[in-house]
């Protein structure tokens, strides 16, 4: 078992499943949420933190997952304001190349390490410790944090230096927005032609055109129950961070055009495939 001190900042949907596989495991553990409400369920196994300085000061490996860039920029702050000579900062947010590339300088010039370690997967892998993690960093550091990934995700992708793993998380969500919203409106075309919702999905899922993305929102799409795994804003967000890295491509425009009017009529909040609520209007 590591000796090493590991510090786990943001505990939304998925950061706290996230860091309770690594107290589980039994590392020494430290969290931090801005919200303190959400971190009650540390208190008993774990160190409770209600700064960001403490937390960097008493961990050697300090884990990020925050919402967007305005969130990971405000954390940053509060760490490169500490001597973080020495430690490690797995930024497991998914944000702006160019916001994670800034960080990750900030952190170097301050004699820490830095990697960007995104996720691919919900809210059920990262509470199944399931997740697929796309990891840019130096060679030492991915090694030096890989004990702790594999708590986290079943496979751990180095995909080369700093702003690799960014690259790759917006790519995958690229497409997976493709597959929510053809999913969806696929749904809408069955549902008009007087297709049982429940049968067509099963034909989707055992034919070519299914995957594990249509086999997850298979239940939210049957029960009409839009409770968010990962959220219709989320993918927005994401979309318009692929965008603004180089997505101009024919799909790209539709994409952003219906998540955002979604988004814009009040469908922001519910999962993703949700997206069929607004395409239905």
């Amino acid at each position: 078992m590591s000796t090493e001190k590991i510090g786990f900042i943001g505990l939304g949907n998925m950061g706290h499943p996230m860091a309770k596989n690594l107290e589980k495991v039994g590392f020494h553990l430290s969290v931090y949420n801005r919200t303190i409400e959400k971190a009650v369920e540390f208190q008993e196994k774990s160190t409770v933190y209600n700064t960001v300085s403490e937390l960097v000061t008493n961990s050697d490996i300090i884990f990020t997952m925050l919402t967007n860039d305005s969130a990971v920029k405000a954390v940053y702050e509060q760490v490169l304001a500490q001597n973080i000579t020495g430690k490690l900062f797995i930024d497991m947010s998914t944000i702006s190349p160019e916001k994670s590339n800034e960080i990750s300088s900030a952190v170097k010039i301050k004699e820490g390490s830095f990697i960007d370690a995104p996720v691919a997967g919900s809210t059920k892998p990262a509470a199944e410790g399931t997740l697929i993690i796309m990891v840019g960093g130096e060679e030492k550091d991915v090694q030096r944090a890989e004990p702790f990934l594999q708590k986290l995700g079943k496979n751990i992708k180095h995909l080369g230096e700093n702003g690799k793993g960014i690259a790759a998380k917006l790519s995958v969500n690229y497409f997976l927005s493709t597959i929510y919203q053809g999913l969806a409106e696929t749904i809408l075309f069955s549902d008009k032609l007087g297709i049982d919702r429940k049968n067509m999905l099963e034909i989707i899922n055992e034919s070519a055109s299914g995957s594990g993305a249509t086999k997850v929102k298979t239940p939210l799409l049957t029960e009409n129950n839009y409770e968010p795994a990962f959220a219709l804003d989320l993918m927005l967000k994401d979309i318009l961070l692929a965008k603004n890295a180089g997505a101009d491509f024919p799909l790209s425009k539709t994409l952003i055009e219906t998540y955002q009017s979604a988004h814009n009529e009040g469908f922001g909040k519910d999962d993703v495939i949700g997206i069929i609520n607004y395409l239905s209007k």
